[in-house]
């Protein structure tokens, strides 16, 4: 048996295999982002309607009402943010593979405006974070053994 070398993988992995490879995890990257942000979009809808039904008539007037709302918010916030990581993902993956000039410069374009919306969204999630927390009935007890 012949031991491996270099030149034999050489027609195996040629750059358009390696083109195939790369495209179909592409594919797969971004539609796990897709379906991230989809099943977040989609649970956030259904929480809503319930807490519409049950809550949202009650939410006018009502200290602490829209902490139900704004678990909502902060929830479908982190599936945005995840699947924004994603799309992120697949986009670098893209231009892995011998990238033109502007094929980096539409990288880097949508990466700056990816991490933007990522920032934005990570602000929006700590701000609702506190504000849930201001609101929840558990956080604002005493917790024993701590010092008020």
């Amino acid at each position: 048996m012949r031991a491996a070398t270099p030149s034999m993988y050489a027609d195996v992995l040629t750059e358009s295999t390696l083109r195939d490879v790369v495209d179909l995890a592409v594919r797969l990257v971004e539609f796990a982002g897709a379906l991230i942000i989809f099943v977040g979009a989609a649970w956030a809808f259904v929480q809503f309607i319930g807490y519409g039904t049950v809550g949202l008539r009650k939410w006018r007037g009502t200290p602490g009402a829209e902490f139900g709302f704004n678990r909502i918010r902060l929830t479908l916030g982190r599936f945005l943010a995840l699947g924004l990581e994603f799309q992120l993902a697949g986009d670098i993956l893209r231009t892995a593979i011998a990238p033109s000039f502007t094929e980096i410069g539409q990288l880097a374009a949508i990466a700056a405006i990816r991490t933007v919306l990522n920032y934005i969204l990570g602000r929006e999630i700590e701000q609702e974070r506190r504000e849930i927390e201001r609101l929840s009935p558990q956080t604002s007890a005493a917790t024993p053994g701590t010092a008020p």
